[in-house]
């Protein structure tokens, strides 16, 4: 159970960029990668979101400063209404949440309404040998879920093992996931890959419905 039930009440108890810190950009209305356990809530997330989202794609993470004790600065994901996370919902056709979970076993569980995208984030990463897991633990499917709330109303949440998170990074300690590895790096690909793909293929439906009518 999250010990905070909106924004408001953890800013209440927490102190900006001191317990965390918000980052984001607005780039593209296509799609925004958002990563809202960030730094050390979830580790990894934050990292995989930026790299995948690099200048094209909307960023926005919210990320744990905190020595220790990070996961109280949990907020879950149909809860989450940090302004500026909104701001982007409000503006952005579809979003791509990055979480992570508990798991030895490096895996992902894809989650979220949007079955077009999901169906093309899982064929890409399973050709990489990434073995996709859909679970009721992890559904994505709340209406208020931060995937989901924007403007096409349904989006993408992606839940990382802890297995998979440590073998993109090698380990998940601070100083770790600032560097680069070639598996991350074949990950983050893979993964922007797809994105791309997805925005083509909308794009150019969108082309051809607005011809045809």
């Amino acid at each position: 159970m999250s010990t905070y039930s909106s924004f408001a009440d953890l800013q209440a108890n927490a102190t900006l960029d001191r317990d965390y810190r918000i980052r984001f950009r607005i780039t593209s209305p296509d799609l925004a990668i958002m990563a809202i356990h960030g730094g050390g809530i979830e580790p990894g997330t934050t990292e995989i979101a930026e790299a995948v989202a690099g200048q094209d794609y909307s960023f926005y993470t919210f990320s744990g400063l905190m020595s220790h004790g990070n996961a109280s600065l949990h907020i879950t994901s149909h809860q989450f209404d940090e302004p500026h996370a909104m701001q982007i919902t409000k503006q952005t056709n579809t979003i791509l949440a990055i979480h992570g979970c508990d798991g030895e076993e490096a895996a992902v569980y894809l989650g979220g309404h949007n079955l077009l995208l999901k169906q093309m984030i899982g064929d890409r990463l399973a050709r990489n040998r990434i073995r996709i897991l859909e679970s009721g633990r992890f559904p994505g499917v709340h209406p208020q879920n931060i995937c989901n709330r924007c403007l096409a109303g349904q989006g993408v949440q992606l839940e990382l093992t802890a297995g998979l998170r440590r073998q993109l990074f090698g380990n998940l300690t601070r100083l770790q996931r600032t560097a680069s590895n070639i598996s991350l790096t074949r990950f983050t690909w893979e993964l922007r890959k797809a994105l791309d793909d997805y925005v083509q293929t909308v794009s150019n439906a969108f082309v051809v419905d607005s011809a045809s009518s």
